[in-house]
């Protein structure tokens, strides 16, 4: 994994949800968004989700949330599964800025999180029981946060567990599939899908002919902000 760089106007302590984002780039060297915290959207707004094949150092999925103005992220390294009794291991990661949900191309060898990003789903989600912003907000914070996922790959319900924090500090989650119409033990979603959901590419295809790179091949600047398959088919219950 490639040396963690402090970002120059990031500093340790700091109360912004992206402090520890910008802790880890150099945005004097990387393309990557620097990003703000973005508004509320209010209590009618649809939240976004945006799941990415990351193919870093070791290949897994990075699973963000929209809440509060930041993409609460998780690193899933087997990615998700539609059969109920299976339980992914989740490990939190710092909060991206909104800006990072459209991203697809590569990042240099070298550089944080260096390797291939695949865009593998995207949509909308909201709280699992209805209440709304301020029930993910509490099960956000006591660690059992369910939600519905309004995705292409992603559907009905599922529930995120915290476990444990480990030595380093990082929460360990449990990604969880709950029994809903959409549950199928025999749907291998990880291996079925593998092509980007917005442009059909696959990982190959995005490492070697892709025009988006956030590369460090640049002039600092003075300023210090960086500038499918189908829905498959509902099958009927057994």
């Amino acid at each position: 994994m490639a040396t963690r760089k402090r970002g120059k106007r990031a500093a340790r302590g700091s109360s912004s949800p992206l402090a520890e984002y910008k802790s880890k780039r150099d945005f004097a060297k990387t393309r990557e968004p620097e990003g703000r915290v973005a508004g509320s959207r209010g209590t009618k707004k649809k939240l976004h989700f945006v799941i990415q094949k990351h193919a870093a150092s070791h290949l897994h999925f990075d699973f963000r949330l929209e809440l509060d103005g930041v993409m609460k992220s998780w690193a899933v390294p087997k990615g998700p599964s539609y059969d109920p009794k299976v339980r992914r291991l989740a490990m939190q990661v710092e909060d991206h800025p909104i800006e990072y949900n459209t991203f697809e191309g590569t990042i240099p060898e070298g550089e944080y999180g260096g390797g291939t990003v695949m865009l593998w789903d995207r949509g909308t989600y909201e709280a699992e029981n209805g209440g709304g912003l301020e029930a993910l907000r509490d099960g956000y914070e006591r660690g059992d946060l369910k939600i519905l996922m309004h995705g292409k790959r992603m559907e009905g319900g599922w529930v995120l567990v915290r476990m444990r924090t480990d030595d380093r500090g990082r929460s360990q989650w449990l990604l969880i599939k709950h029994r809903d119409e959409f549950a199928d033990p025999d749907y291998d979603v990880v291996g079925d899908e593998t092509t980007s959901v917005t442009t059909g590419r696959s990982m190959e295809e995005i490492g070697t002919k892709s025009r988006r790179v956030w590369s460090s091949n640049r002039t600092p600047r003075k300023s210090a902000a960086a500038p499918s398959r189908k829905k498959r088919a509902t099958r009927s219950k057994r």
